[in-house]
């Protein structure tokens, strides 16, 4: 298999690269070791669309914070992803707090962003659920939410419906050079590439010394986060950050564009690459962190926890662009927050490296930069759901009740482009599973329709790809 590129990692800065190479008339492949898109950081993160007055000025942080920021509304509109330009609001509350505001707002100033230095008053007018001990705070306005697994699901859609191929459960073990052309070792399979895109995340670093490029790296932050109930009380207009001290920048709160509220995340470093475990201590943090601003929430409301890797690089910022030791390799590492604002505005660079150093320019004809979502039936009018019955009847009946997701969502989200290939797939794609139940209703009908529109067996149906079983064979037969 010979391609132009090959990108390795499906996270949200290789779908939207890979996105973005679908515009040109090359041939494109992503490899990925996991079972789906998103299988990383770009799943488990606060889907905070960052201003940009956090990065240092000057860093690379901060440039594609910034240009990614500014592209995120029309990135979204195009692929259908639900986006909220909320603002956001970083909290003060003592004197060296408002040292810390200063900063932030000096940083904003050389960043190009723009910002604002409040107090208690307006605080307080513009989120009435806060904590009246707040003092000061800084607004930045261009800040908002997004979600970022439907963000990369979307990216990689759009991708695979222009003709990039997808290779999941393929591992990279092995990188060689012959003449003009990488050979990678990827699961089974042997892939050819005239360039190579590091987008492995967490992994990025030792991809790098593969490939015989590059040394950095990567070294694991794990963040606990902690989900509420959308009947919570407690809510918050804007995302809440707590003013950097010396303690770090603590938890964040803020809406998710679900209309619930997510809390996080912690900050501990670790060792494991593979490590997500969430702990008691860490989901405390995160609640008592979440108070501090909003004393009035409540921990009963709490649905669910998950916890999440941050590729910290050696480095300190961002690493992006082609390798000075190998040709025709580009690292994309330690894209950690604000990776997912800068994604878009990554992708728009690493193309315009490949194109620098050879790689075609030509437009692809036929390729799109939309892609349309599956249509949520809970939220279409009466009139609009029997006219969806009427196409297909299968949105009549109803699979997931806590979500109400009907067979129809789920049979689209399985037989898409790039499309779900397992339970998890389908829950991240159409939201069946997600509830107060976490599946405990319509697990085994979600698998049903999986074995039947993959052409498998019940029991080949995993969670989340190879390993993840859920079902080891029929009672009668397990018994005897």
């Amino acid at each position: 298999m010979k391609y132009d590129v090959a990108i390795i990692g499906a996270g949200v800065t290789g779908s939207m690269i890979a996105r973005e190479l679908s515009m040109f008339d090359v041939r494109v492949c992503v490899i990925e070791a996991a079972s789906d898109v998103a299988a990383g950081a770009s799943r488990a993160n606060s889907g905070i669309v960052h201003a940009g007055y956090d990065a240092k000025p000057g860093s690379l942080k901060a440039k594609f914070n910034v240009r990614g920021n500014a592209m995120m509304t029309q990135a979204a509109a195009d692929l259908e992803v639900p986006f909220d330009n909320c603002g956001s609001l970083v909290v003060g509350f003592d004197e060296d707090d408002d040292a810390s505001l200063a900063v932030l707002a000096d940083h904003a100033r050389q960043n190009g962003v723009d910002v604002e230095l409040i107090g208690r008053e307006r605080i307080l007018k513009m989120e009435p659920m806060f904590s009246p001990e707040v003092r000061s705070a800084l607004y930045a306005p261009t800040a908002g939410i997004i979600c970022p697994f439907s963000l990369t699901i979307a990216a990689m859609e759009n991708a695979a419906g222009n003709g990039v191929d997808v290779y999941f459960d393929s591992p990279v073990t092995a990188i060689s050079r012959e003449c003009d052309m990488y050979a990678l070792s990827a699961g089974d399979r042997c892939i050819n590439a005239r360039y190579v895109i590091n987008a492995a995340g967490m992994f990025a670093d030792e991809v790098s010394r593969m490939a015989g490029a590059e040394k950095f790296e990567m070294r694991p932050r794990k963040g606990q986060y902690v989900i509420f109930d959308t009947a919570m009380p407690a809510k918050v207009r804007n995302v809440i950050f707590g003013a950097p001290s010396k303690k770090g920048k603590g938890v964040l709160f803020a809406p998710t564009v679900y209309g619930n509220m997510l809390a996080g995340p912690t900050a501990e470093d670790i060792n494991d690459k593979e490590d997500k475990k969430t702990t008691r201590s860490g989901i405390g943090a995160v609640l008592a962190g979440a108070s501090r601003y909003v004393p009035s929430i409540e921990a009963r409301y709490a649905i669910t926890t998950f916890a999440g890797l941050r590729s910290v690089p050696s480095t300190g910022d961002f690493i992006i662009g082609a390798s000075r030791i190998v040709p025709n390799f580009i690292n994309v590492a330690g894209i950690e927050s604000p990776g997912l604002t800068s994604a878009p505005a990554i992708a728009e660079h690493i193309v315009g490296i490949l194109q620098e150093i050879g790689l075609s320019d030509k437009r692809d004809e036929n390729a799109v930069r939309t892609r349309k979502a599956i249509e949520v039936f809970s939220e279409a009018t009466d009139e609009r759901k029997k006219e969806l019955i009427a196409m297909d009847s299968r949105y009549a009946n109803v699979v997931c009740r806590c979500e109400y997701v009907t067979e129809a969502e789920i049979v689209q989200s399985i037989n898409r482009p790039c499309g779900a290939r397992t339970v998890d797939g389908v829950k991240f794609r159409t939201g069946a599973g997600m509830g107060r139940c976490h599946g405990g209703f319509c697990l085994p009908r979600v698998m049903d329709i999986l074995a039947r529109e993959r052409g498998c067996d019940y029991d080949e149906v995993t969670k989340s790809g190879a390993g993840s079983y859920i079902l080891s064979g029929k009672t009668k037969e397990v018994r005897s």
